[in-house]
C-alpha cells in the first residue's frame, strides 16, 4: 500500500488556519469567550464568530451563527449574559451595534442603534447598561453646507469625534426582544468637539469613567492625548494634566481611588531628543500622587485589570509575551512561564482567582487556556503536514550590538548544506519577529512554502524592536536604514560563515517599516539576487508631507525635513537609486495613509530608469493589510514565484495572472 507522502501547509491553507482573539472569562470563573477568524472562501472575506466554553459542559460551541459577524465578547457582571458587537446593515453601510445573548435563554437583542457603529464597550458594573464608544453624528452646520456647496473638508478643523455613552438595558429587553429606539435611554456623556475618546474604564462602584482622549482623531494628535475623570452623577470632567505620551489601555483599582496606565516622557520638543523610556504609572485621584510602581520593565508593559489581587499586566520580553499580577509593593507575580510563551491577551476575574488567555509556543498557533488548561485544539489543523522549525538564533552587528533572529528550516535540516536564504523583516519598528505559527502575524510572505522549496528563512528583530529594552529600542534614533541594513546583513554573513548559506542565493523581503528596510537593500546593497518590497517608505521627504503620523519621522530622525534635510536625504532608498541592480517586486495597498502610494511610484520609476528587473502590483480598495483573504494568496503567492524565478531560476510565468 502506497503511503502520501507529508507536504508542508499550502498557501491556502495557510491562510485558512484560524486565528483566536478576543479572549474574555466570566466573574465566576466558570466560562470562556473568545472570537475565532476563519477565512471564508464563498465571498472572499474573514469571518469573526464568538465562541463560548462552559466549564460544566466541558466543550467549546460558537455562540452565534456562521452567517453572523460577531466580535468583542464581554461577560455580564453576573456571569450569566454575554454581550458582542455585531454589524447591522443600515442601508448604506454595515455598522457594529452591541448585542446581548443568554447562554441559556432568549436570543441575541440588540441593543444599540448608532448611526456611525460602536467602536468599544463595557457593562456598567452592576449589568443594568453599557458605557460605549461611537463616533459623533456629523453636524447640522456641515449637513447643511454640503446641501449648499457641494461636499469639501477643512484639513485639521472638522472631525468626527469618539464620544462616551451610556445606555441602559431594561428598558430595551422589555420591548419584546426588539429594539426601539428612546432618546430618554441612551446618554451622550462627552461631547465631540474637541475630545476623542480612546480608552475608558468604570470604577467598581459605577461613580466615575477615567477616559483617555486626544483633541481629535487625528494620528498627530495621538502625542495630545490626556487622562480625564468624569463624575457621572454630577456629569463634571476632570481633566487631570499628565504630561506623558499615553498608549495601552487604563483601569481603575478597585475602590476608585486610583488609576493605572502606561505613559512616557513627553517633552515639547520631544522629537528633538530620543524615544523617551515608558512604563507604568499610577495617578492617585485623591491627592494627585504619583507612582511608578515598575522601573525595570520597558515600554512594552500594559496594564489589563486591577483586580483586589493585584493588576493583571502584558508585557515583551525578547520573543516572548508574558502576564503577572503586580502587587502594591512593585513586586511581580509571574503567571506565565518566563520562556517559549506568547500570550496575545488575557482576562481575570475580579478577585483575582480565575484566569483565561490565548498562548501560543514555539512551532505552534495560539491556543484558549482556562486557570493553565487548554481548551481548544487549534493545532489538530497541522496534523498530517509537516512543519518548518524555529529556532532563536543571535548574532554582533558591525557596531557591536546584539540582534537576535528567528530561523526557521525544514523539517531534514542538514548542517552540512548550503541553502539558499530568504530575509523577511518585520514591520514597526516597535514589533518583533517571534518563533510561533500564526497567519496574524505573518500574511503576507508564506514561509512554509518558502522552506517546502528549500530556502531557510530569517527574521531578523533588528535595532528598534519591542521587547529587548529602552536601549535596544532606541538605538535606531537617526540610523534609519543604515543600521536597519547593518543589522540585516550581519546575520546573512553568520549563517554563510557558518556554511549553511549559500552567499550568492540571498533574498529580502518586509511590509512596512520591513518594506522599507527592504527599499534600503534594494538602492544601497548588491549582496541580494531579488528583493520584495511592501508597503514600504522610499523617500522620507515626500512621506513626511503624504503620511498621517508625520510626527513619527520627526521622532525617530530628530527633526523635519525643513530643518535638517540631511538626514532625510541620506536615509532614503531612493538617494541611492542609481546603484539598484537587484530585481525587486514592489506590493502596496492603494488606500494606505500611513505609507502612501507615492512611495511605490517612486520606487518602480526609479528602478525602471534605472533597467533594473521591477513589477508593480497595487492592491485596490487595501490599507495596510485587506479583508479578503483571496488578496492575501495573491500577494503570496506573487512573493513565492518571485523568489523561486530569481533565486531558484524557476518559471514566471503565472505571475500575471494572480
Amino acid at each position: 500500500m502506497k503511503m502520501n507522502k507529508k507536504t508542508y501547509l499550502s498557501i491556502e491553507e495557510i491562510t485558512s488556519l484560524p486565528t483566536l482573539s478576543g479572549t474574555n472569562i466570566s466573574d465566576d470563573g466558570k466560562n470562556v469567550a473568545f472570537v475565532k477568524k476563519t477565512a471564508n472562501w464563498n465571498d472572499n472575506t474573514y469571518r469573526n464568530q464568538v465562541w463560548i466554553y462552559e466549564k460544566d459542559k466541558g466543550h467549546c460551541y460558537p455562540l452565534t451563527t456562521r452567517d453572523i459577524d460577531s466580535t468583542y465578547p464581554l461577560w455580564s457582571p453576573d456571569s450569566r449574559n454575554i454581550a458582542y458587537l455585531s454589524p447591522v446593515d443600515d442601508g448604506n453601510n454595515k455598522k457594529n451595534q452591541i448585542f446581548v445573548k443568554s447562554i441559556d435563554g432568549y436570543s441575541g437583542v440588540q441593543i444599540t442603534d448608532e448611526k456611525e457603529g460602536v467602536n468599544k464597550f463595557k457593562w456598567e458594573p452592576t449589568g443594568k447598561g453599557f458605557y460605549y464608544v461611537a463616533q459623533s453624528i456629523e453636524s447640522e452646520t456641515i449637513k447643511k453646507r454640503k446641501e449648499l456647496y457641494g461636499d469639501f473638508h477643512h484639513i485639521g478643523k472638522e472631525y468626527q469625534n469618539n464620544c462616551l455613552y451610556y445606555i441602559e438595558i431594561e428598558k430595551v429587553i422589555q420591548n419584546d426582544d426588539k429594539y426601539e429606539h428612546e432618546n430618554s435611554i441612551v446618554y451622550q456623556l462627552t461631547e465631540g468637539k474637541d475630545f476623542h475618546v480612546h480608552e475608558f474604564d468604570i470604577s467598581n462602584d459605577g461613580k466615575k469613567v477615567v477616559l483617555m482622549a486626544t483633541p481629535s482623531p487625528n494620528m498627530e494628535d495621538y502625542i495630545n492625548g490626556n487622562l480625564y475623570i468624569l463624575d457621572i452623577k454630577a456629569g463634571e470632567l476632570q481633566k487631570m494634566n499628565i504630561d506623558k505620551l499615553l498608549g495601552g489601555s487604563v483601569c481603575f483599582s478597585p475602590d476608585g481611588s486610583k488609576i493605572c496606565y502606561s505613559a512616557s516622557i513627553r517633552e515639547k520638543d520631544y522629537y528633538k531628543t530620543h524615544i523617551q523610556d515608558s512604563t507604568l504609572e499610577i495617578y492617585d485621584i485623591n491627592n494627585g500622587e504619583l507612582i511608578q510602581p515598575l522601573t525595570d520593565f520597558d515600554s512594552t508593559v500594559i496594564p489589563l485589570r486591577w483586580t483586589s489581587k493585584g493588576i493583571l499586566i502584558r508585557w515583551q520580553n525578547k520573543t516572548n509575551y508574558l502576564i503577572g499580577l503586580l502587587s502594591d509593593d512593585g513586586t511581580v507575580e509571574m503567571l506565565s512561564e518566563k520562556e517559549d510563551s506568547f500570550i496575545m491577551d488575557a482576562s481575570i476575574t475580579r478577585d483575582g482567582n480565575h484566569l483565561s488567555y490565548n498562548k501560543a509556543i514555539t512551532n505552534e498557533t495560539f491556543e484558549i487556556y482556562l486557570d493553565d488548561e487548554k481548551i481548544t485544539n487549534e493545532n489538530s489543523f497541522f496534523n498530517g503536514k509537516l512543519k518548518s522549525n524555529r529556532e532563536i538564533i543571535s548574532w554582533q552587528s558591525s557596531d557591536g550590538l546584539e540582534i537576535e533572529g528567528v530561523l526557521s528550516t525544514p523539517v531534514e535540516f542538514d548542517a552540512n548544506k548550503k541553502y539558499p536564504l530568504l530575509v523577511v523583516i518585520h514591520g514597526g519598528p516597535a514589533w518583533a519577529s517571534f518563533p510561533i505559527f500564526s497567519d496574524c502575524f505573518n500574511e503576507k510572505y508564506p514561509i512554509e512554502q518558502f522552506v517546502e522549496k528549500g530556502f531557510i528563512v530569517l527574521e531578523p528583530n533588528y535595532r528598534g524592536s519591542s521587547g529587548y529594552g529602552n536601549e535596544f529600542l532606541k538605538a535606531n534614533y537617526r540610523k534609519q536604514g543604515l543600521a536597519d541594513y547593518d543589522d540585516v546583513i550581519s546575520g546573512v554573513d553568520k549563517l554563510v560563515n557558518q556554511g549553511i548559506v549559500d552567499k550568492d542565493r540571498v533574498g529580502v523581503m518586509g511590509w512596512s517599516n520591513g518594506g522599507y528596510i527592504s527599499a534600503f537593500c534594494a538602492t544601497f546593497s548588491s549582496r541580494f539576487k531579488a528583493i520584495s518590497v511592501g508597503g514600504g517608505i522610499t523617500n522620507w521627504n515626500t512621506h513626511y508631507v503624504n503620511t498621517d503620523i508625520p510626527y513619527f519621522i520627526r521622532m525617530y530622525l530628530g527633526n523635519d525635513p525643513w530643518n535638517d534635510p540631511e538626514i532625510y536625504t541620506k536615509t532614503s532608498p531612493l538617494t541611492y537609486i542609481k546603484s539598484a541592480c537587484t530585481p525587486t517586486l514592489i506590493q502596496h495597498g492603494e488606500k494606505d495613509a500611513r505609507i502612501p502610494i507615492p512611495n511605490a511610484y517612486g520606487l518602480y520609476q526609479g528602478l525602471r530608469d534605472m533597467e533594473v528587473d521591477t513589477e508593480l502590483i497595487i492592491f485596490k480598495g487595501m490599507a495596510y493589510s485587506s479583508d479578503q483573504p483571496g488578496i492575501n494568496v495573491a500577494i503570496m503567492k506573487q512573493n513565492l514565484i518571485w523568489f523561486s524565478h530569481y533565486i531558484l531560476g524557476e518559471s514566471m510565468k503565472d505571475f500575471r495572472v494572480l
